[in-house]
């Protein structure tokens, strides 16, 4: 079974390697519901990495550099779905998406530091980005997160920009 603090430990990995590069990121899926949502068991580390249109190769083959290939042409398919599947030294698999569309620009903007432990921090999408990111994903589990009354805490401050109806569908104003 993989524990959440070895799932952490990839995700500061991964996180200080950004940083060092001054790469702009942040974590999205498992690591953001670990945040904002109900906590649950996560195994991966999934992450946005601004790259832009046309240059993700130059970032896609400096990743390829230190961490390993999950499967066979790792960087052809990550050229061609936006996705690099990656495993951090300490076996926990990343999922690393090229971002460079407009929404994905402002998540990373909007990131914020979450002190997950004392003396670490990790940079997570807010909540309003992690509802649309699940929405988009459109799997059943997330869904379910999305639909639980309890499972999302949307900050006041950004009401105007995602917000539950009363039947707790998803609305964007």
């Amino acid at each position: 079974m993989i524990h959440l603090t070895t799932v952490l430990a990839a995700a500061e990995n991964i996180q200080a390697f950004c940083q060092i590069r001054n790469w702009t990121f942040c974590f999205i899926g498992g690591i953001a519901v670990q945040r904002w949502g109900e906590p649950r068991l996560t195994q991966d580390v999934d992450l946005t990495l601004l790259t832009g249109f046309r240059s993700e190769e130059g970032f896609v083959d400096t990743l390829l550099q230190s961490y390993s290939e999950r499967r066979t042409a790792a960087r052809e398919f990550a050229l061609a779905n936006r996705v690099l599947l990656v495993t951090a030294p300490n076996g926990i698999a990343l999922d690393i998406a090229p971002g460079a569309f407009p929404f994905e620009e402002r998540a990373v903007q909007r990131a914020l530091s979450w002190p997950w432990s004392e003396g670490h921090l990790l940079t997570t999408c807010s909540a309003e980005d992690l509802v649309i990111h699940k929405s988009f994903a459109g799997r059943n589990q997330d869904w379910a997160g999305l639909t639980s009354s309890a499972s999302l805490r949307v900050s006041t401050a950004s009401s105007t920009f995602v917000r539950f109806a009363p039947n707790l569908s998803l609305c964007w104003n």
